[in-house]
């Protein structure tokens, strides 16, 4: 057949097919699910998706993340992980044609394959690494976040073969590591000069294109006090309430950065880039006035900002409430960035390749799609700001379900995530059957 194929043609026959695939992709979800592949543990897993990558005919690398290919970029974030074995696939599905042609576009769907600690496991209603199926969801942690991702990325290839269909632009599958602590795997196949015209980062959007990232810095602040007996607490000062009024000058600069940011991409004006102190530590007895507290927490970058000016934004506010403060003046808080540092990324909204996802959306699901922007890091600002790439996160799941307790996603999504996927790759990378 001749490339003369339209969406409309090929839309019955995709749809069919990834039904037809519908419980070998489950299986091959629920196996990624049940390999544990917390930060530094990742090599199983990866070395499955290879398989599977190779099993269809990919030109499938294992690409290392070391440091000392990274350490100088600009983007890099040391995010305290040894980089022993830090293994990153890419499988290529060549294009049929050695002609460019102007409908031709070469494609990344990028996926990570690390996944947060599960917490307290007694918690979860099954194991943590089960992949149960109970009433349409599966169940474990990186289901949602983002192993159905990874499955939609594979599914909508392995569908698209069985029909026959060659890509007139060469097809890229990337299955990173260290998304959650800074992006080292992604920024790694960077490095190594993996490039094409657009990539699509499968991250749990509940199929909503989002061309929009805000950014997110780790940062640790260090108070002082003076320790003395509590029956003496009038002569010490207490490190944890020198910290209070630093906590309600930092909430009030939340509010007011969120009053004077506007972004229409963006559901809740108030939740754009949120600040939010994570981890408190002080005190070493409870008689004690104590005399240290160390917070950490996280603070948001609003999409545009940069960095540089996001941690200016935290410094000038510690100095001013320590100014304001006889103690703090003399005695002022340490600040300290430290580990995952996202920049925010940004495409624009009417973008070629958001207008390619979401007209094969429209063609899937009946309506369009809705074009969000969202309110945390991911590994879209590397490919935008620095492999020159346009990105945009779609992808099966809720990050509201994502990083929790009894962590799913509902197959439905899964399923119909890779069908709009297949439909994008005949849309944007050309080719026939």
């Amino acid at each position: 057949m001749e490339n003369a194929n339209t969406m409309a043609d090929l839309k019955p026959a995709i749809l069919s097919q990834v039904d037809a695939l519908r419980d070998e992709l489950t299986a091959f979800l629920q196996k990624l699910v049940q390999f544990p592949s917390l930060p530094g543990f990742e090599q199983r897993a990866q070395y499955a998706i290879a398989e599977k990558y190779e099993s269809l005919g990919l030109s499938t690398d294992i690409v290392a993340s070391e440091l000392d290919d990274l350490k100088d970029h600009p983007a890099f974030c040391d995010d305290g992980v040894s980089f022993r074995d830090r293994l990153n696939v890419v499988g290529c599905w060549r294009s049929s044609s050695r002609r460019s042609t102007k409908s031709a576009h070469s494609l990344i769907l990028n996926g990570h394959m690390d996944v947060v600690p599960t917490g307290g496991e007694s918690r979860w209603s099954d194991s943590p690494w089960s992949g149960t199926v109970r009433d349409g969801k599966l169940y474990g942690r990186g289901s949602c976040d983002m192993k159905a991702g990874l499955t939609a990325n594979v599914f909508a290839v392995q569908a698209l073969q069985a029909l026959g269909y060659h890509p007139a632009a060469d097809v890229f599958l990337e299955s990173v590591i260290g998304e959650e602590s800074g992006g080292v795997g992604t920024l790694t196949t960077i490095v190594k000069g993996y490039k094409a015209d657009a990539a699509i980062i499968t991250e749990p959007t509940r199929l909503r294109a989002c061309p929009v990232q805000s950014g997110a810095l780790t940062f640790r602040i260090r108070v002082r006090g003076r320790a003395i007996h509590a029956c003496m607490k009038p002569y010490g000062v207490s490190a944890i309430e020198q910290f209070y009024k630093i906590l309600q000058a930092i909430q009030e600069m939340d509010a007011r950065r969120h009053i004077d940011y506007r972004n229409p991409l963006y559901e809740n004006p108030n939740n754009i880039a949120p600040i939010n102190v994570g981890i408190i530590r002080a005190g070493d007895w409870p008689s004690t006035v104590p005399d240290e507290l160390v917070a950490e927490g996280r603070f948001g970058v609003l999409p545009g900002e940069s960095t540089d000016a996001a941690r200016q934004a935290m410094a000038e506010t510690l100095r001013r409430i320590s100014d304001a403060d006889p103690w703090l003046k003399d005695h002022p808080p340490e600040l300290i960035w430290f580990e995952g540092q996202f920049e925010s990324g940004q495409i624009a909204a009417d973008a070629p390749i958001v207008q390619t996802l979401s007209a094969c959306h429209q063609k899937v699901v009946g309506e369009a799609p809705a074009i969000r922007g969202v309110t945390y890091g991911s590994d879209l600002r590397l490919f935008t700001n620095h492999g020159n790439i346009p990105a945009v996160l779609y992808g099966p799941g809720d990050v509201m379900h994502a990083h929790t307790v009894d962590e799913f996603v509902e197959m439905e999504e899964v399923v119909t995530a890779t069908k709009v996927l297949a439909l994008i790759i005949t849309q944007w990378c050309g080719g026939a059957t």
